[in-house]
């Protein structure tokens, strides 16, 4: 059932004043902000029925009220207003993400850390998935003999990089020879296509000793199969120990241990489909992931040319502010998605 006007005052103003103090609301705080003189009395009977409704809850120790995650539900669908960056923030944003930035792995990094900053929670940013990656060029680089750096290319700009051990009497010489066998025979082909006995026929008409090929061509095959787990990046993890909701009963070390699992968040961003532009809000016990019953989770997708779609977006208590943060997360989402490595060049 709706909410009539003035319970949707009560609930937004309740939530607001949660989100700014995060200590229980009391009525007459409440009726103070109330700009027709209602009454305590009045504001008491209207949190009274918004509880029976489960949208407050009363602790034990305390006589005012906080939201429940119904609340929260309700505020972001209906009740919130956005509040819109000022010209010297959006300045201040540019200029941030406006550096010599030429990776995209190095834009996500900075992103991260300016969404962090600039709302106050821990960001999450994925790197972008394509239906079908496939590689456009290898190169192996000598760091130091026994050392080598890979390097590999995939299509629409991404960029991954591995350093391996080899044998230390391969010369430069040797490995454009390999870069260039394995280039000709693998450039276009999807990267899941691509097997061990792939890198291996490549390598066929390379004349150089087994001995100084074989752990080179594993290590190659190792580096581009290890491209297609997707690269998550956190950001503002010390933000979650300062929120007073999450430093009782150790909540936020629960938060810091699911974000540590390995590919836990990642898996879990990876299964949202949103539509670009949009945003999900997951509230408490939405998020489906143990440890993160405590936070709320807001995402959207960014996409990146053609074919790159990807993830950012913040996460932090309930009782975050929904009505600056996803601005914030919108205008920033706006110049990753600007990104062009072409441009940078």
């Amino acid at each position: 059932m709706a909410l009539n006007d003035r319970k949707s005052w009560v609930l937004k103003s309740v939530v607001d004043t949660y989100v700014e103090t995060a200590e229980p609301v009391a009525s007459k705080t409440i009726a103070d902000l109330s700009t027709t003189k209602v009454s305590s009395a009045t504001i008491r009977n209207e949190m009274a029925e918004l509880e029976k409704q489960g949208y407050l809850v009363s602790p034990h120790t305390s006589a005012g009220r906080v939201p429940t995650d119904k609340a929260y539900r309700e505020y972001v669908e209906h009740l919130m207003r956005p509040v819109a960056l000022d010209e010297e923030e959006k300045g201040n944003i540019r200029r941030e993400l406006g550096q010599e930035i030429y990776e995209l792995s190095d834009l996500l990094k900075q992103a991260g850390q300016v969404l962090s900053t600039s709302t106050g929670y821990t960001s999450i940013a994925l790197m972008p998935s394509e239906n079908e990656r496939y590689i456009k060029q290898i190169k192996l680089l000598q760091i130091e003999p026994g050392r080598i750096l890979i390097v590999l290319v995939f299509s629409a700009g991404v960029l991954k990089d591995r350093v391996i051990r080899a044998h230390e009497y391969l010369t430069q010489d040797d490995l454009i020879q390999i870069s260039n066998a394995l280039e000709d025979n693998l450039s276009g082909v999807p990267v899941e296509d691509i097997t061990l006995m792939t890198v291996e026929s490549a390598l066929d008409q390379v004349e150089l000793p087994d001995a100084l090929l074989n752990q080179l061509l594993y290590e190659a095959y190792v580096t581009i199969k290890q491209s297609e787990q997707l690269d998550v990046y956190v950001e503002g993890v010390q933000n979650l120990f300062i929120q007073p909701d999450l430093r009782e009963n150790d909540k936020a070390h629960l938060v810091y241990d699911t974000l540590k699992k390995d590919g836990l968040i990642t898996g879990y961003l990876k299964d949202q489909d949103n539509q670009e532009g949009n945003f999900m809000i997951r509230i408490g016990q939405e998020i489906k992931l143990d440890g993160l019953e405590a936070c709320s989770l807001i995402t959207t997708s960014y996409k990146i040319g053609d074919r790159l779609k990807g993830q950012i977006g913040i996460l932090g208590p309930k009782r975050m502010d929904y009505e600056r943060a996803i601005p914030r997360i919108a205008f920033i989402r706006e110049r990753v998605s600007d990104f062009r490595k072409e441009d940078k060049k």
